[in-house]
């Protein structure tokens, strides 16, 4: 009788709560109506929220809203707008590449630039030395945005570096995601503050995240890009922590690939930084362009940023048009491998047209969901005759792609559905030859310490492995 009595009491409340999650879902359900990307998804959220609109409501706000068109501001702000047409009478871009790959230059709204140098660097020690090293050469300014900061060996490594340059007058600027790097302590930012290093988070200028942060949290800018001067910018995979080098006894060596780019690219790589700084802090970038763009090699390179603020799905129409130009090679290598149906259906064909598809994943898991959803994918995979290798020497990390002799990707995204569709990512495309060469080479090596995943694998999984792993592609478009 008591708990009719307060329910009696409180019915009013418990209709209001009821009334204010209806309208919710009514305000959810209209607005997927209005932006739907496709029509599957966009049903079964909707039949969600008709059926339970306790919890979908919440589970469409972390998962389902995206509320990122005000990035556009700040892509104004750069000139993205008009970059691209200006840029073609510069010296420093490669009409070649353009012409060849213009579906990527008109995706990135930059062009191919000429007149680069670049390095790949293989595994942390050699990534790390390099950063370390420009920063301790810069004399203006230093760009840096890392997904994961860690308060540890090499963090502090990294603040020490930052300091020291900023007390030798060197304006400094520094990103991290909200999420990655969530337990960054304040001691760490207060740290850099005092000595004059401007850190924020991606999310800073936001303060209603306090709200509903998750519902924008979920939305991750996943970039890897340090600039030093505007003459030299490094990009890859690796985050600053102690297991980047190698060091967590879980993951042992960890497999990774930044790539250090001298020259032009580098004031893309500035762009980019400039619309994100914009988004999160609200103010201009003051960094200056250097009065003489250096030429220091012959390597076009191509940055391209992508993201949910997109018009389209910039990333996956980038990656499914190097798998689908494919003719005699695609080698994709990527510590998570959730593809979208269109990306499927790309490397399905290439491989029915003959060309050598191979897949490299990581044999250890760091993320179980992640890993058992990348095994349902990877498994489809080989039953249609794409080569599917286990990495053994280490926890695989690095996000690379090589297409026949004519271009290599390097970069931050992962061949998922969150770094396609959900996270910022940057991607650099190579077309020169030298790069492309030294691509292979490394593949070459990371393939020859790897196993290759046949028929014959695939009948001795389990029936518990296979339906965990099924089970898991489920949630594929929130991994």
């Amino acid at each position: 009788m008591d708990l009719v009595r307060a329910f009696i009491d409180n019915f009013s409340f418990i209709a209001t709560l009821y009334a204010i999650n209806y309208g919710l879902a009514f305000i959810c359900a209209v607005r997927e109506i209005m932006n739907s990307r496709t029509s599957q998804g966009t049903i079964a959220w909707l039949i969600s929220l008709l059926v339970l609109p306790f919890p979908t409501t919440f589970i469409y706000l972390v998962f389902g809203w995206k509320l990122f068109d005000d990035y556009a501001e700040s892509q104004t702000h750069s000139g993205r707008s008009w970059r691209l047409a200006r840029s073609e009478d510069l010296r420093i871009v490669d009409v070649d590449s353009g012409k060849d790959w213009p579906v990527l230059h008109r995706v990135a709204e930059l062009p191919f630039l000429y007149g680069n140098a670049a390095n790949l660097l293989i595994d942390g020690d050699e990534t790390f030395a390099s950063i370390l090293d420009g920063i301790a050469r810069a004399r203006d300014y230093i760009l840096m945005q890392f997904y994961i900061i860690r308060d540890d060996a090499l963090g502090r490594r990294v603040a020490d570096a930052l300091v020291a340059r900023a007390r030798a007058g060197v304006k400094i600027y520094v990103l991290y995601d909200d999420a990655g790097a969530h337990q960054l302590p304040r001691a760490y930012k207060r740290r850099l503050r005092d000595a004059g290093v401007h850190i924020y988070s991606f999310n800073h200028r936001h303060p209603y995240l306090r709200l509903y942060g998750l519902t924008r949290i979920n939305y991750r800018n996943h970039r890897k890009n340090v600039v030093i001067d505007g003459k030299e910018a490094w990009v890859g995979g690796h985050n600053i922590g102690i297991e980047y080098l190698g060091q967590d006894p879980k993951f042992g060596r960890w497999r990774d690939t930044h790539v250090h780019v001298t020259g032009p690219a580098a004031l893309a790589c500035v762009l980019m930084f400039r619309e994100d700084w914009h988004w999160a802090t609200g103010k201009e970038l003051p960094a200056r362009y250097p009065s003489d763009i250096p030429t220091p090699g012959n390597q076009p390179v191509l940055v391209m940023p992508t993201g949910p603020a997109d018009k389209l799905e910039d990333c996956a129409i980038a990656f499914t048009e190097v798998i689908s130009r494919a003719r005699e090679k695609l080698w994709i290598v990527s510590p998570y491998f959730v593809p979208g149906i269109e990306v499927q259906t790309a490397l399905y064909a290439a491989s029915l047209r003959g060309v050598d598809v191979r897949i490299l994943l990581p044999e250890k898991a760091d993320h179980m969901l992640v890993w058992l959803a990348s095994y349902a994918h990877a498994d489809q995979m080989v039953s249609h005759g794409i080569k599917v290798h286990r990495y053994e020497g280490g926890f695989l990390h690095q996000k690379v792609i090589l297409c026949d002799d004519e271009i290599a990707g390097v970069g931050t995204v992962n061949f998922d559905y969150r770094s396609f569709n959900i996270n910022f990512e940057v991607t650099l495309w190579f077309t020169g030859e030298q790069m492309i060469r030294n691509v292979k080479e490394m593949l070459d090596i990371d393939f020859a310490s790897s196993r290759l995943t046949t028929e014959e694998n695939l009948k001795r999984r389990s029936f518990t492995f296979r339906l965990a792993c099924q089970a898991a592609r489920l949630f594929s478009p929130v991994l």
